[in-house]
């Protein structure tokens, strides 16, 4: 199905990414992890016979060196899995974060992501086009009170996305998010985990996500945003509009119809 393509696959060396990695080399791509964690990045890679870059995707400089050396290594990139991520910690309490612990999510969450498509446009349109897949989570889409800035920066991603799907088609280039709900990865603390595993509450495998990138990196869809939950299909996400203003004549402004 991908034999000749590319793809890259950031947070790549365990979780979602790893599991996606697994999935688009058995169906022929050559798969090159991005990933800070060097050991584990490249047992990764070295498992599906791809590649692997060490670097931290918030930081654009680490991107061009990415790019410039995926270029060198297989002539260019076709795909792209914008996968790494981290949460806080620190539950609920916004007063009690720290800058750092605040750069650190938001560099791999937003501005991984950001940088990354900056970075992946022009390689992509290089190559004639191609597709990227972002990880959202149901924060993206929820109020997660438990992390508030960790939700803030998945909605970001999700808005991204939905901007640059009809910005990005005339390039052939398709974006579009999968939003997992409670997932078994790394970012999924034990004790929660065990909590989850004694209450009977399915946690989604990350087998599960990848076949929905892989079904993302293969279509024609794009700025579409699917929500995953464990045993089921993913399901694009229907936003519902906002209301717009109507102006009716002296008496002032109505609401659109459906609206009370």
């Amino acid at each position: 199905m991908l034999e000749g393509k590319v793809a890259i696959v950031t947070g790549g060396a365990s979780g979602i990414g790893r599991a996606t990695a697994r999935r688009l080399a058995a169906v022929g791509a050559t798969v090159v992890i991005v990933d800070r964690d060097v050991e584990m990045g490249r047992a990764a890679a070295a498992e599906v016979g791809g590649s692997f870059e060490a670097a931290d995707v918030g930081r654009s400089v680490d991107w061009a060196r990415v790019l410039a050396s995926v270029t060198r290594r297989h002539g260019g990139v076709d795909l792209a899995h914008l996968n790494a991520g981290v949460n806080t910690g620190v539950w609920e309490a916004v007063e009690s974060m720290t800058d750092e612990q605040y750069e650190r999510i938001r560099g791999a969450n937003l501005d991984g992501v950001v940088f990354g498509v900056r970075a992946l446009i022009p390689a992509l349109s290089a190559r004639g086009g191609g597709a990227i897949v972002v990880t959202s989570s149901l924060a993206g889409l929820v109020a997660f009170s438990r992390d508030p800035i960790y939700t803030a920066t998945k909605h970001a991603v999700v808005g991204l996305v939905r901007a640059l799907g009809p910005a990005l088609k005339d390039r052939r280039i398709t974006i579009n998010a999968v939003c997992p709900g409670i997932t078994d990865t790394p970012l999924l603390a034990e004790a929660a985990r065990q909590e989850l595993i004694d209450s009977n509450f399915p946690i989604i495998s990350p087998e599960q996500i990848a076949d929905a990138v892989l079904s993302c990196l293969t279509g024609a869809f794009t700025g579409e945003v699917y929500v995953c939950q464990a045993g089921a299909p993913p399901v694009a996400f229907k936003f519902r509009g906002v209301p717009g203003p109507r102006a009716v004549g002296a008496e002032g402004m109505s609401p659109p119809d459906g609206y009370v």
